[in-house]
């Protein structure tokens, strides 16, 4: 390995060794437990999240302190666990790990699962208007194949198999061209549909403060 590569392979290393732990060694050192239990709960991180800083903080000969720990991480949870947060996560496509209260989890999942469902219905319009897109490329695509085939038909330099070839590959393309024209048709339907559902989901939301 040459010395150009060899750097590159150890900043790479570095970067991925950095991107794993949770706590830098100065972190460790100057760590306020409570503030990072509170911004791990408010963040929604599961109790896990605390053996993440245990190894990356014994690199540095540094314990957290436990009880300052769960103390803040109670308080961020609380925080988290409101059901505009549970609303946000779930319209983001988010996941939900279980780690709300008794007297806050059910408002909450409740907003979780409507923004998650909005989510999905977003999802399918975005999906819908994927596919148009790629089909009509696809079609794009198809259309500058036929051209070339067409100009070698006329080709005086053309053979007689190679025009045969030509003439093959012309009806698969309009083959083609007539699947993906119908494939659209369909996903433009599709779509409509979609699009209806989201708003009128959306209206629904906004009569209940979403």
């Amino acid at each position: 390995m040459n010395t150009k590569w060899a750097g590159i392979f150890l900043i790479s290393m570095m970067l991925a060794i950095s991107g794993c732990a949770s706590m830098s060694g100065d972190q460790c050192v100057t760590s306020d437990w409570r503030g990072i239990g509170f911004d791990d709960g408010a963040r929604g991180y599961t109790a896990g999240r605390l053996s993440q800083h245990r190894k990356a903080c014994a690199k540095h000969g540094v314990s957290p302190d436990l009880q300052a720990y769960q103390e803040g991480r109670a308080d961020g949870l609380r925080e988290y666990c409101q059901p505009q947060r549970g609303f946000n996560l779930g319209a983001a496509g988010g996941q939900y790990n279980g780690v709300c209260a008794i007297d806050l989890e059910p408002d909450f999942l409740d907003a979780f699962r409507s923004g998650s469902q909005l989510h999905t219905l977003r999802s399918n319009v975005n999906s819908a208007n994927y596919q148009i897109n790629a089909k009509r490329h696809e079609l794009d695509d198809i259309a500058a194949s036929m051209r070339d085939a067409e100009a070698g038909l006329i080709a005086a330099e053309t053979t007689t198999q190679d025009r045969i070839l030509l003439l093959a590959d012309l009806k698969d393309f309009s083959g083609r061209t007539g699947q993906l024209e119908s494939e659209i048709e369909a996903l433009i339907e599709d779509r409509a549909v979609y699009e209806q559902q989201l708003a009128s989901y959306v209206s629904i939301l906004a009569a209940t403060g979403y």
